[in-house]
């Protein structure tokens, strides 16, 4: 097979697009050649036999991973899902799995921070296989279309719609990275490796990253049985891809009778059809999203979060009562308001200022920690936000820290003020506060940054073939 160059992304297509939009991930394979993968395994087990699992330095103690993640097959996908300028998150693991059981259906952390998920892909996952990985040997398990979803909806553990990211080695699952997953039994015993590293979205979509042809969202013809059928969250989220923030508003006015009976369906036991009525809700003009608002404040936090989905996506008219709703005295309604005005974006513009004095004085680490991540995603106000962003980087909770990092990197160079606050950040106690400051400093990019930045890396080197068994000799 042709070796792609590294400088040209191997982008999705539309059909790929629309296929990770509904079913939540996409099976792909590279290009190496079999001695790579023959290399890389051989390290590998090395490395987890003299050594255990390296954790988050699996990329600088094994130097051929990295080469992984400059496939173009791979940057092409994580290109087309989350932007160009898309980063590679602190957190990565290589899973090595020999057991005969089969792991536990979960969805993965964001490593301590409690956060709404997003349905717009702001973050993805890839699991990649340097073997052979056929179904015996314990692939990873997907299960389709369930990235949206809070509850595990299937009822049994080993459901007849579950996708293995089997293959030949080389072959990698891109995935949403709030989709239900497990490890599958190991039936033949052997050492299966998986390298899982996760990827952010750095700034709003302003036009399709990937092959794009066609404007109009349809249905794609190998989307599996899902659980749920969810047009307008669907086309929502391709049309966002393309740029279009809000694009759903009043594109489908119901009376009150179906107003009413929709606000009912927020709190139907089924999460696709309660999912599917706060999107709905989105869409039928300004009843609806006085619905909507009317659900925010329901006791019912299940059905408030739900309600934030739908109100995220409601365009202008849903800004004044998410405003409103920073003042309520339950934090889980300011966190879900604070949620939605983030994916408003700069539709939001006029909310910045009550999220700052929202964030500068609510006692609750959970709303500063929402504020933080949803003042990145504004897109305007960039030097205010950024401001207060630096201030965050001395709170006492270690996640706040470590997004408002992540969040000064959406800012880019709007973010030069920060940079001092960032330098004290890179000796941080938190291991990913340190490593985010670092991230922020790469995206800021100005002098004083790239300055701090490689003297930081240099002063925190990492030598590939030091280990307690060759100490200091070539």
């Amino acid at each position: 097979m042709t070796q792609l160059k590294l400088d040209t992304p191997s982008l999705l297509s539309d059909e790929q697009m629309r296929k990770f939009i509904t079913d939540g991930y996409l099976i792909l394979q590279t290009d190496f050649p079999e001695e790579f993968h023959e290399n890389l395994n051989t390290q590998l087990k090395k490395v987890y036999e003299e050594e255990g699992n390296p954790g988050n330095n699996i990329l600088p103690r094994i130097q051929e991973v990295q080469k992984v993640f400059d496939n173009p097959v791979i940057t092409g996908a994580l290109t087309s899902v989350l932007g160009p300028n898309y980063m590679l998150h602190a957190h990565r693991h290589g899973h090595y799995n020999a057991s005969p059981v089969a792991g536990g259906w979960h969805k993965d952390s964001y490593w301590g921070y409690e956060r709404m998920r997003n349905h717009h892909p702001w973050w993805a996952m890839i699991m990649y296989f340097p073997q052979d990985t056929p179904v015996e040997l314990g692939p990873t398990g997907i299960m389709p279309g369930t990235q949206n979803y809070e509850t595990r909806i299937f009822e049994t553990d080993d459901p007849k719609e579950e996708a293995l990211a089997s293959g030949k080695a080389g072959t990698f699952a891109l995935i949403h990275y709030d989709i239900w997953h497990r490890a599958t039994p190991n039936k033949l015993g052997q050492p299966r490796f998986m390298l899982k590293f996760e990827f952010m979205r750095t700034q709003l979509p302003e036009s399709p990253s990937w092959n794009n042809s066609e404007k109009a969202w349809v249905k794609p013809s190998s989307a599996k049985a899902l659980p749920g059928e969810h047009n307008v969250m669907w086309e929502d989220t391709w049309n966002w891809l393309h740029g279009k923030i809000g694009s759903m508003a009043d594109t489908q006015p119901k009376d009150v009778m179906q107003v009413e009976e929709l606000v009912k369906s927020i709190e139907h036991h089924y999460e696709p059809v309660a999912l599917n009525a706060a999107y709905e809700l989105a869409c039928s003009g300004k009843a609806g999203v006085q619905g909507l608002l009317q659900a925010l404040h329901h006791e019912n936090t299940n059905v408030s979060r739900l309600a934030a989905y739908g109100l995220s996506i409601a365009g202008p008219e849903a800004i004044p009562g998410l405003i409103s709703a920073l003042e309520n005295s339950r934090v889980e309604t300011v966190v879900h308001a604070a949620f939605a005005l983030g994916e408003q974006g700069y539709l939001a513009g006029e909310a910045v200022p009550y999220l700052i004095d929202c964030l500068k004085n609510h006692s609750s680490v959970y709303v500063r920690r929402t504020i933080v991540e949803a003042l990145s995603m504004n897109g305007s106000h960039s030097e205010i936000i950024a401001n207060e962003l630096s201030k965050c980087l001395q709170d006492s909770d270690n996640q706040v820290r470590f997004m408002a990092c992540l969040s000064l990197a959406r800012l880019s160079s709007y973010a030069d003020t920060a940079v001092p606050e960032l330098e004290l950040a890179l000796n941080d106690e938190n291991r990913y506060v340190r490593a985010h400051a670092a991230e922020a400093l790469r995206y800021i990019g100005t002098e004083r940054a790239k300055d701090s930045l490689i003297k930081f890396l240099l002063n925190s080197r990492w030598c590939p073939t030091t280990t307690p068994a060759n100490t200091f000799y070539p």
